[in-house]
């Protein structure tokens, strides 16, 4: 058990709500398992708390001074021993119990991808019986269900050579599933909602008809479901107009206006809990992704590829405490990942949890496991659980969150004022984490988070990054290294690539270099003799250097996936002249090449894709002795 101190101090009832944080073995997200093991149990400062929680301990953050909330109708466990100012929280937390006639009590059902799919829905249908079991045996009558978008299978499921994502039938079959479940819904659009290309000339066309046959009037969404329990959903509305791969989950502005202005009404000076939904989590999440997919194709996070819009959701979280939760989707990924639950603290991810949600079919998952997020709490708190789709939809508590009674006193008096206002709400963290055997794996590699401290950075980098003397590899996927550049960008090497990552949260944002380019190269961060730094690639063997280029907006990731319509279009094009050359000439096979504008390529995918930078001018040299050679 863990010890917390409790200094006797006179004090007004907060208005912030304070967490108690319980998680299925997880530590922090963005801790590594050997500094998870570091964990005492014991206070911890605010800073410690993102190295806090090693399976089986419960941890208390925040500052020497607390004092105790107001009583509640289920408060915490917590007892008084030896003295009056030292409390003891159980190892268990209690169960939590939603009351009938308790209007703050909600349970919520939430579905990652869908992915629907006309001819196989099985396990679609499995799914929903097991989430409506879960919503029936829930005792309040404040029942609702989210759906994080990708609602049809990016797939010719109807012999139209049509994809069946973003169509007419997609939409109306399902509006009949989600229907199905009985309770109210609402939907964020994904990455895949608006792939209508064949039906629908433009995205707001497309846009149009997934907001009618779902039955919304916006994109965004905003439902009070029980009293002070509020949903808020962003959805993606770009596809065609996507600059760069139409995965790419695109909150528009007038939706990101929308957001900023509406959170406002829900403060948690006021007692509200917020919860938010988008298809693809936001920058400063930390939850777990994918390097060699989302992050280097850039459609990872919220606007992946706007380094401005892609920054204001983390800030809107930061900035608001109500903020109790956010839920995504996208990766395909189940929860049986430390990282798959992110809690605050780590690069500064103000109050809220991120939480990653799996997919119902096993058609969907990259990891074989059929999981769905369930919500459930009340003005005490809430808890998230797993809906195991692969196990009778068998209910798996992951976290419980309790606002406990006990926060924070500003050490300086100085900010009592701003305390008693509810503008500095440092309110008491206990994290409890314990095993769960579903956890027992790692099969997917994510993306490494650089954080302070973690032995990797190098401070004021100058010359040869990875000398002879050094032994470093940087070719070697194991190999890590990360540092700031003098205009600000953090770059860093790792599993063979060079990658770029966001200054603020350190959040992976793409490939720089590839593993062809950096392979027994030597990395250099040089003086550009005009007061920045330039990164200098060469080798042992050769004379030759190569200078790898910021971008012209001053990121360094390299935005090089086409839009997925202008590749299918292309892609047909070059079939049709297949099939004509092949009839023309005669002949069972044709090769056929492609010419562009400011392109080269017809890539979906960065993997695969070479940086290396390209003498053009000798290229077409080479090319041009080669058609005078006799």
């Amino acid at each position: 058990m863990a010890t917390a101190f409790v200094a006797p101090v006179k004090a007004p009832a907060v208005r912030a709500h304070a967490q108690t944080l319980h998680q299925a073995k997880g530590a922090i997200a963005g801790t590594t398992p050997q500094q998870q093991t570091h964990a005492t149990g014991h206070r911890l400062s605010t800073v410690g708390l993102s190295l806090a929680a090693a399976s089986g301990v419960a941890a208390v953050a925040g500052s020497r001074r607390r004092y105790n909330k107001q009583a509640r109708k289920t408060p915490v466990s917590l007892k008084a021993v030896a003295s009056s100012d030292e409390f003891v929280m159980d190892e268990v937390p209690p169960a939590m119990v939603l009351e009938a006639d308790d209007p703050s009590a909600y349970t919520v059902a939430i579905l990652g991808d869908l992915h629907i799919d006309p001819r196989d829905l099985d396990h679609t249908f499995e799914g929903r019986e097991h989430m409506k079991k879960a919503l029936d045996e829930s005792a309040t009558s404040n029942k609702f269900l989210v759906s994080l978008g990708d609602l049809g299978e990016s797939k010719d499921c109807t012999e139209t050579k049509q994809l069946f994502s973003g169509t007419t039938p997609c939409f109306q079959l399902a509006r009949e599933i989600l229907d199905g479940f009985g309770v109210p819904f609402d939907v964020v659009g994904g990455n895949h909602d608006l792939e209508g290309i064949d039906e629908f000339g433009t995205d707001e066309e497309n846009l149009a008809a997934y907001l009618k046959y779902l039955g919304k009037e916006t994109p965004q969404f905003c439902h009070e479901i029980a009293e002070k329990v509020v949903l808020i959903g962003l959805g993606s509305t770009a596809f065609r107009t996507s600059e760069f791969t139409s995965h790419e989950v695109t909150i528009d502005a007038v939706q990101l206006k929308w957001f900023e202005d509406t959170i406002k009404n829900y403060p948690a000076s006021e007692g509200y809990q917020v919860f938010c939904f988008s298809h693809a989590p936001i920058i400063g999440s930390a939850v777990r992704v994918l390097q060699t997919n989302h992050v280097v194709n850039g459609c990872c996070w919220l606007n992946h590829s706007d380094a401005v819009a892609s920054k204001k959701f983390i800030q809107v979280v930061r900035e608001n405490s109500s903020i109790k939760a956010w839920f995504n989707g996208h990766f395909h990924l189940s929860h049986d990942y430390e990282d798959s639950i992110t809690f605050p603290g780590g690069n500064n991810r103000g109050s809220a949890v991120f939480c990653q949600t799996g997919c119902m079919t096993a058609r969907s998952s990259r990891d074989g496991r059929r999981h769905s997020r369930f919500l459930r709490g009340n003005s005490d708190g809430f808890e998230i659980c797993t809906i195991d789709h692969m196990n009778g939809g068998r209910v798996r508590l992951d976290a419980t969150v309790t606002f406990a009674e006990m926060c924070e006193v500003p050490e300086n008096l100085e900010d009592m004022a701003a305390f008693e206002d509810g503008e500095i709400r440092e309110c008491s963290t206990i994290i409890h984490a314990h095993k769960h055997a579903d956890f027992d794996h790692d099969a997917w590699f994510q993306a490494y988070v650089p954080e302070d401290d973690d032995g990797n950075y190098v401070a004021n980098p100058d010359g040869t990054l990875n000398t002879k003397e050094s032994g470093k590899d940087y070719g070697d996927f194991d190999e890590v290294s990360w540092w700031h550049m003098k205009d600000g960008a953090v770059l860093g090497c790792h599993n063979g690539m060079v990658i770029e990552y966001d200054p603020s949260t350190l959040a992976p944002l793409g490939m720089v270099v590839s593993r062809d380019e950096l392979a027994n190269k030597r990395v250099a961060v040089i003086d550009d003799e005009w007061g920045g730094s330039a990164l200098v690639l060469y080798d042992d063997l050769t004379d030759d250097g190569t200078v790898v280029q910021p971008n012209e907006d001053g990121s360094y990731w390299r935005k090089v996936v086409r839009n997925k319509m202008h590749r299918m279009q292309e892609m047909r094009r070059v079939a049709a002249a297949k099939n004509w050359l092949k009839q023309l000439k005669g002949v069972p096979e044709v090769d056929v090449l492609s010419s562009y504008g400011p392109y080269t390529t017809t890539a979906g995918q960065v993997m695969g894709i070479s940086t290396k930078a390209v003498d053009s001018k000798k290229l077409a040299k080479e090319q041009e002795a080669r058609l005078n050679a006799p």
